[in-house]
Parts: C-alpha cells; sequence; structure tokens
C-alpha cells in the first residue's frame, strides 16, 4: 500500500480509485471536497502537506491562466502587431501576465518537490511552450470513455499510461458561427458543462473533471510501481 496524494482535486474522482485498490490516497484543494469523503481530504494550500511522506503525487493544477484561449488577454488588442514585450497589459485583465507566470512557477513547484513519483496533468497550453513538452497525451476515449479532452502529462519516475479500452470518440454539438457563418464544434460533455452551470466556479470544476477511465489507469497502472 502506498501513500498518494492528489493535488488540487475537489472532486475525489482520482482518490476514489487509487482508494479501490487499497492504496491511502487523500486529495488536497482550497476547496471543500465533493467526492463525498472529507476524511480523505485536505482542504488547505497544497504546499502545507506535500512534505509529509509521499510515494506519488498527481497534480491536477488549474489551468485557468495557462490554457490557449487565453493568450488572446495577455495584451491589449491594439497592439497585437507589436513585439510581445512592446505590447501592454489587456485593459480588463491587467494582472493576466503576472498570473500566468505564478501559475507556471506553481507548476514547477509541484514537479519538483520532494516525492519520487510525481504526474502533473494539465489541458494543451503554455505549459508547453514556457516549461517543457509533455511526456505523453492522452483522450478519455483511449480509457473505455467516449469522450475527447486532450489531456498533457509531465512524468516524473512514472511510465507512460498504455490504454486500456479505446472506444468512440463520443458525441459533439455543432453550432453556426454568427460572425464567419462556419459550423464550430465541440465535445458534447463540454458544452453541457458550459450551458448547464450557474456560476463561473461551476464551469470550471466541471470542464475539469477527470474522466472515471483515465482516474482508474492511473491508480491500476501507476500504483503497481509503487
Amino acid at each position: 500500500m502506498a501513500k498518494v496524494l492528489i493535488a488540487c482535486e475537489e472532486s475525489q474522482a482520482t482518490t476514489k480509485a487509487f482508494r479501490d485498490l487499497g492504496h491511502e490516497a487523500y486529495s488536497c484543494d482550497l476547496l471543500p471536497c465533493s467526492g463525498g469523503h472529507p476524511e480523505w481530504h485536505y482542504q488547505c494550500d497544497i504546499f502545507e502537506v506535500i512534505n509529509q511522506g509521499w510515494d506519488l503525487m498527481i497534480g491536477h493544477p488549474p489551468c485557468t491562466f495557462l490554457t490557449v484561449s487565453g493568450v488572446a488577454w495577455l495584451s491589449h488588442p491594439e497592439d497585437t502587431r507589436l513585439p510581445f514585450e512592446q505590447r501592454r497589459p489587456h485593459p480588463r485583465y491587467p494582472n493576466r501576465r503576472n498570473d500566468m507566470l505564478d501559475s507556471i512557477e506553481f507548476v514547477k513547484a509541484l514537479y519538483n518537490s520532494d516525492i519520487k513519483h510525481i504526474a502533473i496533468e494539465n489541458p494543451v497550453g503554455l505549459l508547453s511552450s514556457k516549461w517543457r513538452k509533455p511526456d505523453q497525451i492522452i483522450q478519455p476515449y483511449m480509457f473505455g470513455d467516449k469522450a475527447t479532452k486532450t489531456t498533457c502529462l509531465w512524468l516524473k519516475n512514472l511510465p507512460l499510461l498504455t490504454p486500456t479500452d479505446i472506444v468512440d470518440k463520443g458525441e459533439r454539438f455543432e453550432w453556426v458561427d454568427g460572425k464567419t457563418g462556419r459550423i464550430k464544434s465541440q465535445p458534447l460533455w463540454y458544452y453541457e458543462a458550459l450551458s448547464k452551470s450557474k456560476t463561473k466556479q461551476e464551469r470550471q470544476t466541471l470542464r475539469s473533471k477527470t474522466f472515471p477511465g483515465m482516474a482508474r489507469a492511473f491508480a491500476e497502472q501507476w500504483g503497481n510501481i509503487l
């Protein structure tokens, strides 16, 4: 049995997957857990518990300031033709650049912590260019869930994940862009997360969900090496 820390997780999806296999797994997040097991949850800054002798840490750091789509908010819209260093901050989000840099440093601090086995999970975004390329890119449909969510993994002393059950990519929602007239689409689960959530926090929580097949693969494949 190994001690496993799941950083930045309130859903406890990954925590439960490791618990199901007998590991001593705990989630940690600034938010209270929604997974139903507060006895397995640290509601605090991750760095308050990161040095408690963990064998493995899987980090799901917030991607708000790390996404490719967020790049549009880094600079003033009138400065797009200027070299980046000459552009003014975006008037609506004047602190966006600092938020981005802080997020990158947070990820690096997680990865460089004194834990032997570490995985960092995040969507495709700025980490690839501002930190380093991911070791692996996976999708939920590689692990039995009919959905697409391009997920990057940065690994330390962990093997690449092996797909367990490749299924179809799931339903998509399509619409016609009002400006261009072009047909656009996105995964149905993602559209529903945007349309059904009532608050910004709820949208972020739903969009950051870990699909059960991926959580199970984390536990079964990485738990076996501990």
